[in-house]
């Protein structure tokens, strides 16, 4: 049995955990997410949170598996891409712990870890795959050693969108809860308005003007209901629809939702109904791990140790906070945890 710790430190998440090659798999699962009291997130202020707590979750993730370091066969961390302070602490926790303990060290690109984690949980092998969170707005496929994008956004990312539009607007935060967005709840009772643009151009989409007239739109008294029900169906029905021309274009037989917006209910129906129609298997991530959490990074670390990945040495674990998911090399797949 072979044990990876991964900790995931990108965003608002600092995550740790122990996961196993052999079943039950995930051993552990530990977390402590930043929340502003107001406002966007700021960088400086989510790498002392993480600095406070960093510790307390590694501890965790241990005390849950019922390990302890030196148990641990090598260590997987997230280097990128994400906010640069948020980066640091992770990776200078992931150093710590391997020149202490003399473990190999493993560097995951946080974008492959939420594509691995939904090929694993859903068992799709060889999905189209539909990355939206709050900093990625991505459809992409697996070809000749790599993940090749489809299509992304020109601006602004899908969460990022409905988080800044649910902040300007003054419905939120808390964003989510149940599965639902704070531009959900104010959706409810919504009806469509013609007043909103729809920005598709090729393969891309694009949200920025979207959320730049809806503001306007709430300003001038339109209806807040109407404005978020028809934002929110504008800006699903167009990855859906990027999605979609992905499918027909590659030819999968599977689909795969992920990243932080795959817990949203709707947009998991859209994508459901949208594979249902061209007869392709559509698995839903469990919404417990749409967002960021170290297993993702541990499960990708352990993929790329079985697959015979070299580890890089300590001085070379540094962070890419533009790291592309298509510049990775991916030698283990179609290969899970599972086989």
């Amino acid at each position: 049995m072979t044990l990876a710790l991964g900790i995931e430190s990108t965003a608002h998440t600092f995550g740790a955990s122990i996961v196993s090659d052999k079943p039950p798999y995930i051993l552990s699962d530990a977390r402590a997410r930043y929340r502003p009291v107001k406002g966007g997130i700021l960088p400086r202020e989510v790498a002392q949170f993480f600095s406070q707590k960093a510790g307390e979750v590694v501890g965790e993730a241990l005390r849950q598996a019922g390990v302890s370091m030196r148990e641990v066969d090598l260590i997987a961390v997230a280097l990128g891409p994400g906010m640069g302070p948020a980066l640091r602490v992770g990776a200078t926790v992931a150093r710590a712990l391997a020149s202490k303990y003399n473990k190999p060290l493993y560097p995951v690109n946080h974008g492959i870890a939420h594509i691995e984690i939904a090929r694993f949980l859903t068992g799709l092998r060889d999905p189209l795959v539909i990355y939206v969170s709050g900093g990625t707005t991505t459809i992409a496929s697996y070809l000749e050693g790599r993940y090749r994008v489809f299509g992304e956004t020109l601006d602004i990312a899908l969460g990022n969108l409905l988080d800044t539009f649910a902040r300007e607007i003054g419905i939120a935060p808390p964003y989510v809860t149940g599965g639902m967005h704070a531009v959900d709840r104010c959706a409810e009772g919504g009806s469509f308005i013609e007043d909103l643009p729809y920005v598709v151009k090729g393969q891309d989409v694009s949200y920025s003007g979207l959320l730049t007239a809806a503001v306007r739109l709430v300003g001038k008294g339109r209806s807040k209901s109407d404005v978020c029900y028809t934002l929110r169906e504008i800006a699903f029905s167009s990855v859906v629809e990027v999605a979609e021309r992905g499918l027909a274009h590659t030819g999968k037989g599977e689909v795969v939702l992920t990243g932080g917006v795959a817990a949203n209910k709707l947009l998991n129906w859209k994508v459901e109904a949208m594979s249902r129609m061209h007869g392709a298997r559509f698995k839903p991530i469990p919404a417990k791990y749409a967002g960021d959490n170290g297993v993702m990074i541990a499960v990708t670390g352990l993929l790329a140790y079985k697959s015979g990945v070299e580890p890089v040495a300590l001085e070379e674990a540094v962070i890419r906070q533009r790291w592309r998911i298509d510049r990775v090399d991916v030698p283990w797949y179609p290969m899970t945890l599972t086989g």
